[in-house]
């Protein structure tokens, strides 16, 4: 059975210097994922960045479905103050 932690894991892994929060729902997730690494990218870059760190846990079925927030630093801190959403 996947874990919140493996997810974090596998993002932090695969993504430098990630701050990284999951909300586990069976075997759907939302994750908020911070890098500098997103620095100067597009949306769907950034996506594109998490998905490839959890493609072998999708491809496999254990996780099914998966929705992000990705930030630079700069708008993580700004947002924190907000609030995550869904967090």
């Amino acid at each position: 059975m996947i874990t919140a932690e493996d997810i974090k894991q596998q993002i932090e892994s695969g993504i430098d210097t990630a701050e990284v929060l999951v909300r586990l729902d069976g075997n759907k997730c939302l994750v908020a994922v911070a890098s500098t690494e997103f620095e100067g990218l597009r949306t769907i870059k950034k996506q594109q960045m998490v998905y490839a760190c959890l493609n072998e846990m999708i491809s496999s079925g254990e996780l099914h479905a998966v929705s992000m927030h990705t930030y630079t630093p700069s708008e993580w801190d700004s947002q924190k103050k907000l609030g995550i959403p869904g967090f």
